[in-house]
């Protein structure tokens, strides 16, 4: 199937791709800097860059990169990948890269899928999932971004003891995530891990939580966060 084809066939996740027009600076930093901290598009060149650091981490849909742009920061050992669709989103990042100097961020603008396409097997420790765009009525609950095809890539691209992290203020998206990522668990018979005993584990934020506006948007309009870790079976 050419790719044309595929990409075509391929559900959409994502509704506007383009907000509020760019402002001379952001659109500035897209022409020049988002080249420069593009995800190589070959798995050959993404396999290079994934060897050249220890530690990876996968952001997928970040937002306004609260969260991405906070951890790359306080560990610039680490390699922290971006992947988001919405080009304002993009934006956000690149001006938190070009303020704070960050050299260990790589950036995606479109499908979260085409990257996991090109990433090895077992590759990753980190793979972020943060309050994601809830798709509320069920004719499109297939534009969720959790889903079972994804579920199995993300297992595959986790390294063991690798984590995966989800948050969400959307009860039925919450349950929704977890009947597939435990279910997933359940077919495979080594699935992830979750390692919580009681609600208290998934009440708190993950240690070092920047927050998100999408976070304090859910706080603001009475809704509780939900925070989850899922660990990749291994070592």
């Amino acid at each position: 199937m050419s790719d044309q084809i595929r990409n075509k066939s391929k559900r959409r996740l994502w509704g506007r791709a383009k907000g509020r027009p760019l402002s001379t600076y952001q659109t500035s930093l897209v022409d020049r800097l988002l080249p420069l901290v593009a995800l190589p598009s070959t798995l050959k060149d993404v396999g290079v860059l994934l060897r050249s650091t220890q530690t990876i981490s996968l952001e997928i849909g970040f937002g306004g990169a609260e969260h991405l742009l906070h951890k790359a920061g306080s560990d610039r050992d680490g390699l922290y990948i971006g992947v988001e669709p919405f080009l304002n989103g993009i934006a956000k990042a690149l001006a938190g890269i070009d303020k704070a100097g960050l050299e260990n961020v790589r950036l995606h603008h479109g499908d979260v899928r085409d990257v996991l396409d090109r990433l090895p097997d077992a590759c990753l420790d980190n793979v972020y999932i943060l309050f994601p765009d809830p798709w509320p009525k069920p004719r499109h609950f297939k534009r969720r971004l959790i889903q079972e095809e994804l579920i199995e890539q993300v297992y595959r691209v986790l390294k063991p003891g690798g984590k995966f992290y989800f948050a969400s203020d959307i009860t039925s998206y919450v349950d929704w995530a977890l009947i597939r990522i435990l279910r997933y668990r359940d077919v495979r018979a080594n699935g992830f891990d979750w390692p919580a005993s009681d609600a208290r584990d998934w009440m708190q934020p993950y240690q070092d939580w920047p927050g998100t506006r999408y976070e304090a948007k859910a706080l603001r309009e009475g809704r509780k966060p939900h925070y989850f870790t899922f660990i990749k079976p291994g070592e």
